[in-house]
């Protein structure tokens, strides 16, 4: 190729990592600043109980957009779909005043919004309002920082093994052990991660091995998704993997806020991507007996068995390309030299 020709094509690759970064940091401003400058209430589940009159009234009275209530029978009806993660939080609504039921460790922002809202109601009727907090945060972590904490680790939990394992077992040859290795790496750091959270931060209570279960799987989802995208694209499919996850999952994971403070569609999408649905799974192991636990745990199988079908497949492409050609085998049986089939491992 001639000399001229080369600062060209350098000048166009240059021209193309550097729109490429430029936009890859904009999607990651679009990302973490949409969703927070429109977070808020946003159709937030809640249980009420009381007259039909006082129902109604509320109901008219409060935001459209911000909630939705579902009527139960009693206020015990109201404390049980509380603590089974049905509704964010309820209000039972009295002649004696409001009984203002949370549930900090499942929607932190949502209960302030709610408490503020019986105190109104109980304000307009002449009464008081009583907040009782059904589902709170450990007494030795009131406020959930290290529950909120945990997502990063889980996330770089995902990346870090694709990354570094790919250094250790390149190639094609090194595919499967690579995806071992993510699986394995996924045990012992999950186990790892639920007992600092359980024995060291005390930031969660409940059943230690379903909390570690429901990392685990987390983690799993998040590493064998990257390590499938790369062994299918190669680095960009890594890269597609990260993004995805930190980029687009982190913001929108709700794990700090709890998911109904997003903006709904922001919310939805959060929760069907591995970093979402991940941390809703921790929060419902730690804090609710397991309760809401099966659509967050179906969503993270789901990606687990995404990224080991583009691994598998990835392999099988690999293997038919080491494979001699019928020219090679035809070459042997003649005699003559056989024509060799580099192995396909740069790819990957």
């Amino acid at each position: 190729m001639p000399k001229h020709s080369l600062l060209p094509t350098a000048g166009r690759k240059l021209l193309l990592v550097v729109l490429g970064l430029a936009a890859l940091i904009t999607t990651m401003l679009f990302a973490f600043a949409l969703p927070s400058l429109n977070s808020g209430p946003h159709h937030v589940p809640v249980g009420i109980t009381g007259s039909e009159q006082s129902a109604q009234a509320l109901r008219n009275n409060a935001p459209a957009d911000a909630w939705d209530f579902h009527t139960y029978e009693t206020p015990a009806a109201v404390r049980s779909a509380v603590k089974d993660l049905d509704v964010a939080g309820g209000l039972a609504i009295t002649d004696h005043g409001v009984d203002v039921y949370t549930a900090t460790a499942g929607a932190p922002s949502a209960t302030s919004a709610l408490t503020a809202l019986g105190e109104n109601l109980a304000e307009q009727q002449g009464t008081q309002a009583s907040v009782q907090d059904l589902v709170p945060f450990t007494e030795d972590d009131p406020r959930g920082g290290g529950l909120t904490a945990a997502l990063m680790p889980m996330i770089f939990g995902g990346i870090f093994p694709a990354l570094i394992l790919s250094s250790f077992f390149p190639g094609h040859r090194g595919l499967r052990t690579r995806l071992l290795g993510a699986l394995l790496f996924s045990v012992v750091a999950g186990t790892a991660v639920a007992a600092v959270l359980q024995f060291a931060t005390h930031s969660v209570d409940g059943d230690y091995w379903a909390t570690a279960l429901g990392v685990i799987l987390g983690m799993a989802a998040m590493s064998t998704t990257i390590l499938g995208l790369q062994a299918a694209f190669g680095m960009a499919g890594f890269a597609l993997g990260g993004a995805l996850m930190m980029l687009l999952g982190n913001p929108l994971s709700g794990l700090a806020t709890g998911p109904h403070w997003l903006p709904d569609g922001w919310a939805a999408v959060g929760q069907l991507l591995p970093p979402g649905a991940s941390g809703t799974l921790l929060r419902a192991n730690a804090f609710f007996d397991s309760a809401g636990a099966a659509l967050p745990a179906l969503v993270l199988t789901a990606w687990v068995a995404i990224g080991t079908s583009l691994a598998l497949l990835a392999d099988r492409r690999g293997r038919r390309a080491i494979l001699p050609r019928p020219d090679a085998v035809e070459h042997r049986s003649t005699g003559a030299a056989p024509h060799l089939v580099k192995d396909g491992a740069h790819h990957w």
